[in-house]
């Protein structure tokens, strides 16, 4: 698995086409409402949404595409809608795998998934399993994620494997931690979407996204996909990426 520098510890090269984007999939059910459907039908059409974006980054040439479907708080959400979700993401997962798979994109999925039933586990298993030669573009789907889990989980990892750091915290390193996070093996991204108006990161990749550029759209995630995708990347191009520096050293 490839290793990427921290962008606190080395200024990285940037691109016209991030390497990574990482997605709050936000306002499926804002959708649904609008239209007077019921909050399912938004879920639904925001399988679509996934569908087409993946489609749309592989196409610009993204090699790295995080989405938050389910985060650690979702699951103070009405039970018949945590259900649904379930559901649906054992569906994609039985009717997906093998289309990723053919078209070469790496699934994997990030997250405590002990939380979920036997039957989600082991499809999460196999899908990674089955695409974990695909080389096109990695797809990370965050499910029973948190920022906080991640960077928690992966302290207790590294002192577990690393026993004698507890003891001389002042010898711990950021490349002593970056292995233990979700992750690791991806480049930090360099844009972060977030669709639905709301303008936070919710928790969201809280290490990984330093130096991200930050982009908001009031489009709901159902009317995702090639067309807005473009629209910020685009956004993303006009960003100054300085990393510290002055807009001046940027220039020489």
């Amino acid at each position: 698995m490839t290793s990427f520098t921290s962008s606190t510890l080395v200024i990285p090269e940037t691109h016209r086409v991030p390497l990574h984007i990482a997605i709050v999939m936000d306002g499926n059910g804002r959708w649904a409402k609008q239209r007077l459907l019921p909050r399912f039908a938004g879920h639904r059409k925001g399988v679509e949404a996934v569908r087409r974006t993946v489609q749309a980054c592989v196409e610009a040439g993204v090699k790295h595409l995080t989405l938050f479907a389910f985060s650690s708080e979702n699951w103070r959400r009405p039970a018949d809608e945590v259900s649904l979700l379930m559901r649906m993401f054992i569906r994609v997962l039985q009717k997906d795998v093998k289309r990723l798979k053919a078209e070469n994109i790496r699934l994997r999925v990030i997250g405590d998934i002990s939380a979920f039933n036997p039957e989600l586990q082991q499809l999460i298993h196999t899908a990674e399993r089955e695409t974990a030669d695909n080389t096109l573009m990695s797809l990370n789907i965050a499910a029973n994620y948190g920022g906080r889990w991640d960077i928690l989980q992966a302290t207790r990892q590294m002192l577990l494997n690393r026993p004698e750091l507890g003891t001389h915290p002042d010898q711990i390193k950021e490349e002593d931690l970056t292995p233990y996070l979700s992750l690791f093996g991806a480049p930090e991204p360099d844009l972060f979407i977030r669709t639905g108006g709301e303008q936070r990161i919710s928790n969201f990749l809280l290490w990984q996204l330093a130096y991200t550029e930050l982009y908001f759209t009031e489009r709901y995630w159902p009317d995702f996909g090639r067309e807005l995708l473009a629209q910020a990347i685009e956004s993303y191009n006009q960003r100054e990426r300085r990393f510290g520096r002055t807009s001046e050293q940027l220039k020489k």
